[in-house]
């Protein structure tokens, strides 16, 4: 080995001093990458950290700021006020939020499943917010599908209870953490049902059972898929996804809620496919065979508004009525043909529009839209445009686009507006808006809104509960209840009052009366001059007192008031319920000149009707609460001896007495159509036929029936009660007393009655002891000393009020 050959370690040698050769260097390109990755990964952290901070600090300010939550636990919404028939039928509904809070266990199955489908199919696996349901949101967004919703169900609630619509960062912090605490402290189930109760669905519904009844008039627990997939469709947008405000973009909405419910799995393809089939039937407003008791419904109201004040709207009251709803239906149907019968008598007033009608069609359609959105139809009295009209024809269409031709008989109303001579206000021309309603035999007839006015009621005697009551002829057009409202002179309909109070002073069924001439001059009547007169003319002269009421004769009844004494016959006629200022103590007063309601002659006549007894009527028979806990509970009255207002005797003649004028006298139609016995009553007719009624009753249903002029007027010279009301009560009366077994009263007399010759006297008042005749022979007593309790004429009254009395009954 030679000097100059390194060692074994020689390789590794280098000179002190001596520089080594540098490692291979990192690329540019990976020290820019590496670094990039360093500073962001530095940048993120700190952007955590910030994140971090602002929630930390949010939740440190926001989160206490929270509503508090814990009453959710005991849901109670604003819920309306809600009033019912006896059946259970609603009535009526008043309050902001038409709401029916429904526990979710009774929400079926599927509207709970076309709900989720359509908001939230991931409801019962999320914890508030849906994480995956935000992205499938966002790129079915960004790949512009069908636009869709990030918002749960629970982030709804949060909204929808406690927030504000608005779309600001701020709100939005306020819906998650709400949406966060909403999921801890309920259960999923009770975060849905506040949902499913609580969501805004329009037409006024809040909630699926609320809408249930809007949309479709039927209970939540009847929804077809169809129909559910219809109210599901709604919370996105209630306003444009409305069916009855826009149907196609509803269907539209409908159709996706079927799709995301297959999808799902709630329902199967064939189910699919067979609910967008399905032809909903959407709740008509003006549906004929809705239950009209308008104003039942708003004097509850009044009632419960005074009770509780404006809590009345929002604590969710059920208030159930005596009210009978086949009763309602039929007095609210005899009501309104009596007054359109009445209205057909009438001169023809002239159309109630007139509009230029375009030539195009379609300009057409929008002009007959505009003009009968200010005329809508009244019921079955319906609002139409003429588009041709002659002598013989008319050619009209309706808001519907229904198509109108009226001939023939249907002409007849309105032959002065046909006329080549009818003035431009009357003439049925091309622009004309009219009224039209259809014949028994399915034809047209041209009508018009009656201007006249009715009232009818219908009460138990036996303890006051009111079964019909109908205050009108259309709440909508005049809200005034004239049952109950309208002081009214009641006419001939009045004098059983007086009779009632002649049986106390000796008279009887038999005595003779003289329907001769009566003059009062004015120093007699301390007025002006009266000389009263049949309805009709004329007189019958001696006749028995019961034949004086049958022929409803005038003359007789002022001599048997003037006989027994205007004082004492104003005293009487309280213990029927009449206010005694209402009837000033004059002779008139025999006639019906005094003031009436039809609801105080319902109580008179029951008390004639049940054997003597005064009973209130009441209307309201149980109230609850939103639970349907019981908080009021009405138990009927029982007749006793505290409530009598006149003998029973008394009453048991005058049943007889109003008998033979159902069955012989005035009102003798009544048995005539209704063929039954136990029927009892008195027509009345106001002096100048200002006012036509019927007041009677069967042992079981007292009813009146009242047709006038808001503002009093001639109602027509051959306008009579029994012309005009009797019809309305004998209509009413086909359907209340169906089934209803017969009740004669005269078949048991009570203590204190006797019958002679076949007719009934007092026991101390038979023949021979009571008032015989009266004012049949010049030189006999009127009557004799005890049959007097006062002078036969009163004090007169102040000139200004004796002269407006007086000169209603003279001719």
């Amino acid at each position: 080995m030679s000097g100059d050959s390194p060692g074994p370690h020689a390789r590794n040698f280098q000179p002190q001093g001596a520089r080594q050769d540098p490692s291979p260097e990192r690329p540019f390109w990976l020290k820019w990458l590496l670094r990039f990755v360093f500073w962001g990964a530095g940048i993120a952290a700190a952007g955590l950290l910030s994140i971090l901070c602002v929630v930390a600090v949010a939740l440190a300010v926001a989160y206490p700021n929270l509503p508090d939550i814990s009453e959710l636990s005991d849901y109670r919404p604003k819920l309306p006020l809600r009033v019912f028939s006896a059946e259970g039928t609603q009535i009526g509904e008043f309050g902001e939020e038409r709401r029916n809070l429904t526990p979710i266990a009774a929400i079926p199955k599927v509207v709970k499943d076309a709900v989720l489908a359509a908001e939230d199919s991931r409801f019962y696996d999320h914890g508030g917010v849906d994480y995956k349901g935000l992205v499938r949101a966002g790129l079915a967004n960004l790949n512009r599908v069908k636009s869709q919703g990030a918002s749960t169900i629970t982030m709804q609630v949060a909204r929808n209870v406690y927030l504000s619509s608005e779309k600001t960062l701020t709100r939005k912090i306020y819906e998650v953490l709400l949406t966060f605490k909403l999921e801890h402290m309920l259960s999923k189930d009770q975060i849905f049902e506040i949902y499913l109760n609580q969501i805004y669905l329009g037409n006024r519904a809040y909630g699926f059972a609320a809408a249930s009844e809007a949309y479709f008039g039927k209970p939540l627990s009847e929804m077809t898929i169809a129909e559910a997939a219809m109210l599901a469709g709604l919370p996105k947008a209630p306003g444009a996804n409305n069916p009855v405000n826009n149907p196609q973009r509803a269907r539209g909405r409908q159709f996706y809620v079927i799709d995301r419910m297959q999808e799902a799995g709630f329902i199967t393809a064939e189910q699919a496919a067979e609910a967008k089939k399905e032809q909903l039937h959407l709740r008509d407003a003006a549906d004929p065979n809705r239950l009209h008791a308008e104003y039942v419904a708003e004097t509850v109201r009044q009632l419960m508004y005074a009770q509780y004040g404006d809590s009345t709207y929002t604590r969710g009251l059920k208030v159930y009525t005596s009210l009978v709803a086949a009763d309602q239906a039929a007095a609210y149907k005899a009501l309104r043909k009596g007054i359109m019968d009445y209205e057909r008598r009438q001169v023809y007033r002239g159309p109630e529009k007139f509009i230029d009608l375009p030539n195009d069609p379609k300009e057409l359609d929008e002009a007959v839209d505009d003009v009968l959105n200010d005329h809508p139809d009244n019921g079955d009295v319906m609002a139409a445009v003429v588009l041709k009209a002659t002598p013989k024809e008319i050619q009209a269409i309706r808001a519907n686009g229904d198509a109108v031709q009226i001939t023939g008989d249907g002409l007849k109303p309105a032959q002065s507006g046909l006329s080549d001579k009818a003035p431009p206000n009357i003439k049925i021309r091309r622009g004309a808006v009219i009224r039209v309603a259809k014949t028994p035999k399915n034809t047209w007839e041209i009508t018009q809104l009656p201007e006249v006015e009715g009232a009818f009621v219908a009460m138990d005697p036996r303890d006051g509960a009111i079964k019909a009551l109908v205050g009108g002829f259309d709440f909508g057009k005049n809200k005034f209840n004239h049952v109950t409202q309208a002081w009214r002179q009641p006419g001939s309909s009045f004098k059983p009052f007086i009779y009632s109070a002649a049986l106390e002073k000796g008279f009887t069924p038999a005595t003779v009366i003289n329907d001769g001439p009566l003059f009062f001059d004015a120093g007699t009547t301390g007025g002006q001059p009266w000389e009263p007169k049949n309805y009709g003319g004329g007189f019958d002269g001696p006749m028995s007192m019961r034949t004086a009421l049958m022929k409803s004769r005038n003359l007789v009844s002022i001599r048997i008031l003037q006989s027994i004494g205007t004082r004492y016959a104003q005293d009487w006629i309280t213990n029927f319920g009449f206010d005694k200022d209402k009837h000033p103590a004059y002779l008139p007063m025999a006639l019906g000149a005094g003031a009436v309601t039809p609801m105080q002659m319902a109580v008179g006549y029951s008390v004639f009707a049940n054997g003597g007894y005064r009973v209130n009527p009441y209307l309201v028979t149980r109230i609850t609460d939103h639970k349907d806990r019981v908080l009021v509970d009405v138990q009927p009255p029982l007749l006793n001896e505290t409530s009598r207002a006149i003998p029973q005797r008394n009453a048991f003649i005058m049943d007889t007495l109003l008998q033979s004028i159902t069955r012989a006298g005035t009102a003798a139609k009544a048995q005539a159509m209704l063929k039954r016995p136990d029927l009892y009553g008195k027509t009345g007719t106001t002096n100048d036929s200002l006012d036509a009624w019927f007041a009677g009753f069967q042992p079981t249903m007292t009813a009146i029936s009242w047709i006038g002029y808001d503002t009093p007027r001639n109602l027509g010279d051959r306008e009579t009660g029994g012309g005009l009301s009797l019809p309305i009560w004998i209509n009413y009366m086909e359907t209340a007393l169906k089934g209803v077994p017969v009740t004669d009263l005269s078949t048991t007399p009570p203590s204190g009655i006797v019958t002679v010759g076949g007719e009934w006297y007092y026991d101390d008042y038979a023949p021979g002891r009571g008032v015989s005749s009266l004012g049949v022979e010049s030189s006999a007593p009127v009557a004799p000393a005890e049959a007097l309790s006062g002078p036969a004429i009163s004090a007169p009254a102040p000139p200004e009020e004796r002269n407006r009395i007086l000169d209603l009954f003279r001719n």
